[in-house]
């Protein structure tokens, strides 16, 4: 966890991390690349994936660019406001609202961006792939559709009570 001028704390993941190896005349060269979930765990959550010669400064620069593109997630009562499908290429991702207890049953990957965004009781479940990189993505994707009912009333230009 850490903390910026004028910034609340925040929650920082790291979901993976890649090694890659350049083959060079002298042996192989490493190189890492990591993926990380930033949240303030009120709401606003974002991924960032950096890529650097040293674990660390490929976490750091994952963390920084998931602080730069955080997105808003509505949460109601510790839950999402409805079911949701999100995919990204073969991965697809099913939340699922829970009731008060239930607690966050999700696998590593979604797991990660639901407890930095603030979640506290969800069912979830993941297909197709179980990339935990593409599932991160799929996640996202799920989350950017949910909508509170006072949204969907005022797109719709009705009252739902």
């Amino acid at each position: 966890m850490s903390t910026d001028a004028g910034f609340s704390e925040t929650i920082e993941k790291v979901v993976k991390i890649r090694r890659c190896a350049a083959v060079v005349k002298g042996g192989r060269r490493f190189s890492f690349a990591a993926m990380t979930v930033v949240g303030d765990g009120n709401g606003k959550v974002g991924w960032g994936y950096g890529k650097a010669n040293e674990v660390p400064p490929s976490v750091e620069k994952a963390n920084k660019q998931a602080a730069r593109e955080m997105v808003e997630v509505p949460i109601e009562e510790g839950t999402i406001p409805h079911l949701v499908k999100g995919r990204f290429g073969a991965g697809k991702v099913i939340l699922v609202p829970a009731a008060p207890g239930t607690g966050v049953i999700a696998g590593e990957a979604v797991r990660a961006v639901c407890e930095a965004v603030g979640i506290k009781n969800i069912l979830t479940k993941s297909y197709g792939t179980n990339n935990s990189i593409t599932l991160v993505k799929a996640t996202f994707d799920a989350l950017a559709q949910l909508r509170t009912r006072q949204e969907i009333e005022r797109l719709r230009g009705v009252s739902l009570s």
